[in-house]
């Protein structure tokens, strides 16, 4: 059953708002401020927001407008007195909140705005299950490009998952990741059959037309307004630890984590799979090569982390880790 989660600093008006709601077969949950909602935001999916306006700490209007970043298709409610009128109509003006409420509220209107907004969290979960088709379509049509990375989307997106539950990230973000490493290099849609099939290293000028990959990739994905979590794995999956990455030379943190979540596993499928230019390697030449390009390519953290995960789900298989262990 979607959730709707209340957020005011009065226990009084959280009561009242329980009660009003006690026989509406609506489930509720219940903040008593921004923080305290964002703790519940990240451990569970909530369908729509209602907050007050004027509370310590952060104000709703600008608690309601970081929403976008962590729980982007959550309904947003405002709940304002009315000489706070102004702001709540300026907040809907600017697209951050679906209706606003005035306080004190008529009931039967209130409730009624929340299950409006609960339809059309149901309409938007609906649209979002159907780009899902659409993202799986584009990753399989980017492939038929480079019959070589057949199925490297999908396998990204499996590594690139089993990285991200291993971190505990909120399930908006592990989403989101899955549909970013199915749509990395949906850049390459622009580059030329030629340079992508190319039996070996490309020249310096066909490099440069590979490294615009990203940034053609980012323009599509901005313009089919997916999520920023999304738009970070395209656009930046590409960058190195180190900073010598491309496009845009970012260099440890500075690169979102989902992307240097996604260019640990597109680097690890690349290494075990066969590419134009040369055979997969083996499994431990593989792993031996990976485990070098930490804190270069890759976050060094990431490496240690994603190679544990591999072998908890036995993709690393266990005798070669017994191997190891002879070998000291």
């Amino acid at each position: 059953m979607e959730k709707v989660l209340f957020v005011d600093d009065e226990a009084s008006i959280l009561s009242s708002i329980e009660r009003l709601f006690v026989d509406n077969d609506i489930a509720l949950s219940f903040a008593g401020n921004a923080d305290q909602a964002l703790e519940i935001i990240a451990q569970e999916e909530i369908a729509v927001v209602v907050s007050d306006n004027l509370m310590p700490g952060k104000r709703g209007l600008d608690f309601l407008a970081d929403l976008k970043y962590v729980s982007p298709y959550a309904v947003k409610i405002l709940m304002t007195a009315y000489a706070d009128l102004p702001t709540a109509l300026a907040a809907i003006n600017r697209g951050e909140v679906y209706r606003f409420v005035v306080k004190p509220w008529d009931n039967d209107e209130f409730v009624e705005t929340v299950r409006q907004s609960l339809q059309r969290y149901r309409t938007i979960k609906a649209l979002r299950e159907e780009d899902e088709t659409i993202l799986r379509s584009l990753a399989q049509t980017i492939e038929l490009k480079d019959p070589y990375t057949k199925g490297h989307c999908g396998r990204v997106a499996a590594y690139a998952l089993m990285l991200a539950e291993a971190l505990h990230l909120p399930q908006r973000t592990v989403k989101d990741i899955r549909f970013g490493s199915w749509l990395h290099d949906c850049g390459k849609i622009g580059v030329p059959d030629a340079i992508l099939n190319f039996g070996g290293p490309v020249n310096a000028s066909d490099f440069e037309t590979l490294k615009k990959h990203p940034d053609w990739g980012a323009e599509v994905v901005q313009q089919a307004h997916l999520s920023p979590t999304i738009l970070n794995i395209v656009l930046s999956h590409h960058e190195r630890y180190d900073g010598d990455g491309y496009p845009h030379g970012l260099a440890g943190e500075q690169i979102p984590l989902e992307a240097r979540i996604v260019a640990a596993a597109d680097v690890f499928d690349a290494l075990t799979t066969d590419r134009p230019y040369r055979r997969a390697f083996p499994m431990r030449k593989a792993v031996e090569i990976f485990s070098s390009m930490a804190g270069s390519a890759l976050d060094p953290q990431l490496v240690t982390i994603f190679l544990g995960v591999l072998r908890t789900n036995g993709v690393i298989p266990d005798s070669l880790a017994a191997e190891d262990e002879q070998h000291g």
